[in-house]
């Protein structure tokens, strides 16, 4: 979700932000050199599994992310998804040219955000953490019904081929969708978790990052790019995959 403050009235409109695209492109340089290099490492059954596991994430992930959005801003009194069409489930009516592309070039992308006006909102405060929140937990919702499938493939006891990859892939797509909620929970604009987050903040400090949200982001994704908080989200994503596996009696 992003927005854009009008530092002299406090309110705040959701609009696109295109300076993610430009970001991710240049990140895209530095993951792509990485790919070239560790190529060998990569065997076809491989590639294949991880050309589909992105192609979920595109044609379902992301899409049910931002419906999750439109649908609750909906719900909250805000019509602004709907007149525009995005309070559909249909994948094309979500996907972003260079997010699709980046996703499947460096495996990091992103869909169109959803249209949203908190001034529409019954409950601006309530309407504005919900909303947000909405794209996350449907991630975790949908991480979780992943790995409930594996359980029930596991009840078949099959050896066949086809189940072991099967069930490699719907392992992956959990977990990715676990690292996607994490991901956005990250109180860094213009994630989700910043919207939450900044619903709590005085508005001084709300203008002051956004003020400086481009150079904050910026260094946001490089410290992604380069691994050094990667293994942060990793931390607090691997409790919650586990949390299910324990729940699924896995």
């Amino acid at each position: 979700i992003d927005f854009q403050y009008n530092t002299k009235t406090i309110k705040i409109i959701y609009s696109k932000s295109y300076f993610k695209s430009y970001f991710l492109i240049a990140g895209s340089f530095i993951m792509l050199y990485y790919m070239i290099n560790n190529w060998d490492s990569l065997d076809l059954i491989g590639l294949i599994l991880v050309f589909f596991a992105y192609a979920m994430v595109i044609l379902v992930a992301l899409p049910i992310h931002e419906f999750s959005h439109a649908y609750v801003a909906d719900r909250m009194g805000d019509q602004t998804a709907r007149w525009n069409g995005r309070l559909t489930l249909n994948p094309f009516a979500h996907l972003d040219v260079i997010g699709t592309a980046l996703i499947f070039l460096i495996g990091f992308g992103y869909a169109k955000p959803v249209p949203v006006n908190p001034r529409n909102f019954r409950d601006y405060k309530k309407g504005t953490i919900l909303t947000s929140f909405a794209g996350p937990l449907s991630n975790f919702i949908l991480g979780f019904l992943s790995l409930l499938i594996f359980r029930l493939i596991l009840f078949a006891s099959s050896s066949d081929m086809f189940y072991y990859f099967l069930s490699l892939f719907i392992v992956n797509f959990a977990y990715t969708n676990i690292i996607l909620a994490v991901f956005n929970l990250m109180p860094v604009p213009p994630l989700d978790g910043y919207r939450i987050a900044s619903s709590f903040l005085p508005p001084r400090w709300v203008f002051f990052i956004e003020r400086y949200q481009w150079y904050i982001t910026i260094a946001f994704f490089v410290l992604v790019v380069s691994d050094r908080f990667g293994g942060v989200l990793t931390r607090i994503a691997n409790p919650i995959y586990n949390l299910f596996f324990r729940i699924l009696g896995l």
